[in-house]
């Protein structure tokens, strides 16, 4: 038999001439109208350049792609620069799949054009200034559009947040129209429109009155939020009937009730409930046990009481709770939380808790960030809260913990402890002269405020390298005031003041650079109790997480129960 042996060179030259074969190129029709919506900008973000030079074929234009036939499918333009308004030449591109023009300065409205386009089925239009309303359901359109994912989130659109343009919509996975100025109601034909809704995100607009119980149509929903708003009544017993839901977030309303433990039961994959500022009332069900993967559990400023249920312990994907501000009461030590293996988080801030801190607390060997100020907590801090090896955030502010020397040489072994709360607290003690007292290394923000402590302020405090605010206000403190060295050369507000301290200010301390820097301080902003600032003389940052997905390194929490105030210079105050 005759056999043919292609030489190697040849198979290589015939493998480079089939990748280099051109697919279509894009119709001078689909050119045209690019180029027309590119001229409609203001800024084009260097865009036109790009363009140019990659020559004629706008399906090798950056952003730009096309299927075979050379007709543009994809739009994506997302954070190039681009202002103006969205040109209606873009709808002209028939066979458009995915837009993609977020976190650009676009302004004017959405054309309606683009959300009822009869081909495309992804349109990301956030992070603009399109303003306006939303456009509704033209008159001509009875057919269903193609559209699976429409986020027009954190621009400036107003007016009633449209509710016939659902009806049209039974392809809709994610709808995403938060951070607005939208009113009126929750359309109730929003999930009979799109059954198939997995993502529902309406938080942050100006929304108001009852949640619609059509809610509970949506039996694909898996992400439901609408925080931050003025809606009212209660939260509809048909919402839970959505047993899809792994996130559930309604916080900052005007919500009331209880959480009925039956209808609770029933959204067994909820991985986040939060209910938190709202009007709640009641207590915690025991059956919350069954959220087997429940991570986060925010149900802070309410009106609950009780005992937290034993059951809670059995969460044990639980990573976040926050229960801060309600009038919950009890004994901690009914709740195992050596289980919560995973708990990173934990806020009882402004409860009416009692007893010790349970032993349990210190088996949670990830927490990060644990707040039981303003309790009706006694008794003394175990040297097993060293157990705690992540540590960063610690407010005990306004109980009645005794000790502060014992208290201090158990929390040393907390390495990476950044910020310390523990005024009001400890009354009428020795302030601890212990040179052995350290470990605070990473120790940023300190307060021992209003404790009454006797005695002079101590050498010890010289160590802590990483000091940004001392706060040792409302003691009785006598003695000189130290002469500060260069170690603490980070701090940028002290506060010494109401205390009887004599003798004159060292001049060393008022040489220390960033005590006397002159830019301007941050602030504390009341109005915003719940976000995390990171301090520094002269910037503040504000993050969107919640506590505790935090950067503990830097960061301060504003806690209603601590009296610190650096909303001067920085400066030293000793009056």
């Amino acid at each position: 038999m005759c056999s043919f042996t292609v030489p190697p060179v040849v198979l290589q030259l015939f493998v480079l001439l089939f990748l280099a074969s051109p697919a279509t190129a894009c119709t001078e029709q689909e050119k045209h109208n690019l180029l027309r919506f590119l001229d409609g900008l203001s800024c084009d973000g260097g865009l036109a350049t790009s363009w140019h030079n990659n020559g004629t074929d706008c399906c090798e234009w950056e952003g730009i792609s096309c299927n075979g036939d050379g007709a543009v499918t994809g739009v994506s333009l997302e954070s190039k620069g681009l202002e103006g308004p969205i040109s209606l030449f873009l709808t002209n591109l028939t066979s458009l799949l995915r837009v993609n023009l977020s976190h650009n300065s676009f302004s004017g409205g959405l054309p309606a054009e683009l959300m009822f386009s009869g081909s495309i089925i992804v349109l990301d239009v956030s992070f603009n200034r399109l303003n306006g309303p939303l456009p509704e359901l033209p008159p001509l359109i009875t057919t269903n559009r193609p559209l699976q994912v429409l986020n027009t989130s954190s621009n400036q659109f107003s007016s009633q947040f449209p509710s016939a343009t659902w009806k049209v919509m039974n392809s809709l996975i994610a709808l995403n129209a938060s951070n607005n100025s939208f009113s009126g109601n929750i359309p109730s034909s929003l999930c009979l429109g799109s059954p198939y809704l997995a993502l529902l995100d309406l938080c942050y607009n100006q929304l108001s009155g009852d949640i619609p119980n059509t809610l509970g149509d949506c039996s694909k929903l898996k992400v439901l939020k609408a925080g931050n708003k003025n809606l009212s009544g209660i939260l509809p017993v048909e919402t839970f009937r959505v047993a899809s839901l792994e996130y559930l977030s309604f916080p900052n309303n005007g919500l009331q009730g209880e959480l009925d433990g039956a209808h609770i039961v029933k959204v067994s994959n909820l991985a986040t409930l939060d209910l938190g500022g709202n009007h709640f009332s009641g207590k915690i069900p025991e059956s919350i046990a069954l959220l087997k993967r429940l991570e986060e559990l925010h149900l802070g400023s309410n009106n609950m009481s009780g005992e937290l249920p034993s059951t809670l312990g059995n969460c044990t994907n639980l990573k976040t709770i926050d229960l801060k501000i309600n009038n919950f009461s009890g004994d901690l030590g009914k709740v195992n939380f050596s289980a919560l293996q995973n708990l990173r988080s934990l806020d009882l801030m402004m409860n009416n808790f009692s007893g010790i801190i349970p032993e349990s607390i210190y088996s949670c060997s990830n927490l990060a960030a644990l707040r039981l100020s303003a309790n009706h907590f006694h008794g003394e801090i175990s040297p097993r809260i060293g157990n705690l090896k992540h540590l960063s955030f610690l407010s005990l502010v306004r109980n009645s913990f005794t000790n502060i020397t014992k208290s201090l040489h158990a929390l040393k072994s907390c390495r990476n402890i950044s910020t310390l709360f523990i005024g009001t607290n400890f009354m009428n003690e020795a302030m601890p002269q212990d040179e052995t007292i350290d470990g605070f290394q990473n120790l940023q923000f300190l307060s021992m405020q209003q404790c009454s402590f006797t005695g002079r302020i101590p050498t010890w405090l010289s160590k802590l390298t990483s000091l940004k605010i001392l706060v040792l206000s409302n003691n009785q403190l006598t003695g000189p005031m130290p002469s500060w060295n260069n170690s603490i050369n980070h701090l940028f507000h002290l506060d010494v003041s109401n205390n009887s301290l004599s003798g004159e200010i060292p001049i060393a301390l008022m040489e220390m650079a960033m005590l006397k820097s002159d830019k301007p301080a941050i602030y504390l902003d009341p109005n915003l109790p719940d976000l995390p600032i990171y301090m520094n003389p002269s910037l503040q940052y504000r993050m969107g997480s919640s506590w505790p997905e935090l950067e503990f390194q830097q960061l301060l929490w504003r806690d209603p129960t601590i009296n610190l105030q650096p909303q001067e210079p920085p400066r030293a105050r000793f009056v």
